[in-house]
């Protein structure tokens, strides 16, 4: 039996997901937690062999927990499930680290299977994953200025793309607005851009955000 932790901040999400795992028969939940700092203290005293890790978490940004998890529990496969498209977050986590990455939008039947295949030490990734790690090795991709950015950058950058304002921002990341314009200073500099209006066209041109 592969025993699970789930992180997520959402009560309904976390029992629905809890449910699937129980009833696959293979899988069993052993611990939920809400928050980053929860999942590490639930981590120190619940044993498992998968974390299924919400990448938007309200404490630390799921990246940044996951890199965290990875360095006080090695041998721990981590599983990332998000409600960001795979174009968005996926690199980012499988090169934090994670074991494979999967949407919210995912069949019941597919986050069995991506969990019981990482427990086996093998990595999950959608044919969607498949793709962008082929496409990130090509030339043109290498020399994006988007792959410049760190994961705070990234971030900052698909949501000022999505229309989000830097309060906005700033809540959804649980920071200060003074440092959602830190990184949004970063970001324009590191991309040579000046407005928020060519890095939203950027976005959409290069299909970070819809």
């Amino acid at each position: 039996m592969v025993r699970v932790i789930i992180v997520d901040d959402h009560a309904i999400l976390r029992r629905g997901l809890a449910q699937i795992i129980n009833e696959s028969g293979t899988l069993r939940v052993e611990g939920e937690a809400e928050t980053s700092s929860q999942a590490l203290k639930v981590l120190r005293k619940t044993p498992c062999e998968v974390v299924v890790l919400d990448i938007s978490l309200p404490d630390r940004n799921g990246i940044e927990t996951l890199k965290l998890i990875r360095k006080e529990f090695p041998r721990l496969k981590i599983l990332v499930l998000s409600m960001h498209p795979e174009n968005q977050y996926a690199l980012h986590a499988l090169k934090a680290g994670a074991a494979g990455y999967l949407t919210k939008q995912s069949a019941p039947a597919e986050l069995v299977k991506a969990i019981e295949q990482v427990s086996r030490n093998r990595k999950y990734v959608t044919a969607a994953v498949a793709e962008e790690l082929a496409n990130s090795i090509g030339d043109d991709d290498i020399e994006a200025p988007h792959k410049k950015l760190s994961i705070r950058e990234y971030q900052t950058l698909c949501l000022i793309a999505s229309g989000k304002s830097l309060t906005e921002i700033g809540q959804q990341m649980a920071i200060s607005v003074k440092t959602v314009s830190v990184y949004r200073g970063r970001v324009l500099e590191k991309m040579r851009m000046k407005h928020n209006a060519e890095l939203t066209h950027y976005a959409i041109k290069n299909n970070i955000v819809n």
